[in-house]
C-alpha cells in the first residue's frame, strides 16, 4: 500500500470565503499515483473548514446567512474566547458546524463523487496563510 502527503496553502484575503479546492485535490490523487483507496482532506486551522456539497453560488450565500445566524461575528464581546486578545470566536463555532475534513474514495484513479459533489475549503478567519492537508492512501 502507499501513502502521499501534500499540503495545499492558502491565503483568503478577505474573513470569509468558500473555495472549490476539488481540482487540486484531484491534482494531488495524479501525483499520488495511488489508483484505488482513500483520499482525506483536512483543514489543518480551528478556523477553517473542508466540505462537500454542491458548487452553487445561491447554496453558498445561504451558508454564508445561516452561519451568521448562528454565530454572529459581531458584537466580538458576546464570546468568552474574545476576552483573551482574540476577534474569532465567531469562526471556530462556524468551524465546528462545517466540519474539519472530509474522506473521499478513489477508484480508477478519480475522486468517486456522487452527483453535484465538489471539494471546498470554508475560510472563516482569513487574511493569512493557512493549509490544508491531503493525505492518500491506497494502491
Amino acid at each position: 500500500m502507499k501513502s502521499y502527503r501534500k499540503e495545499l496553502w492558502f491565503n483568503i484575503p478577505t474573513r470569509r470565503a468558500f473555495i472549490n479546492i476539488t481540482s487540486q485535490v484531484q491534482d494531488v490523487l495524479r501525483e499520488s499515483g495511488v489508483t484505488e483507496g482513500l483520499i482525506l482532506v483536512n483543514a489543518m486551522h480551528i478556523t477553517a473548514s473542508v466540505f462537500i456539497n454542491d458548487d452553487e453560488t445561491g447554496l453558498h450565500q445561504d451558508y454564508e446567512k445561516w452561519l451568521e445566524k448562528l454565530a454572529p461575528h459581531e458584537p466580538i464581546s458576546q464570546y468568552q474566547h474574545n476576552r483573551t486578545g482574540e476577534d474569532n470566536g465567531d469562526a471556530h463555532l462556524k468551524r465546528q458546524v462545517m466540519g474539519r475534513e472530509v474522506m473521499v474514495a478513489v477508484t480508477n484513479g478519480q475522486l468517486d463523487f456522487g452527483p453535484w459533489e465538489q471539494i471546498f475549503y470554508g475560510e472563516f478567519d482569513g487574511r493569512r496563510r493557512k493549509r490544508v492537508l491531503v493525505k492518500i492512501i491506497g494502491e
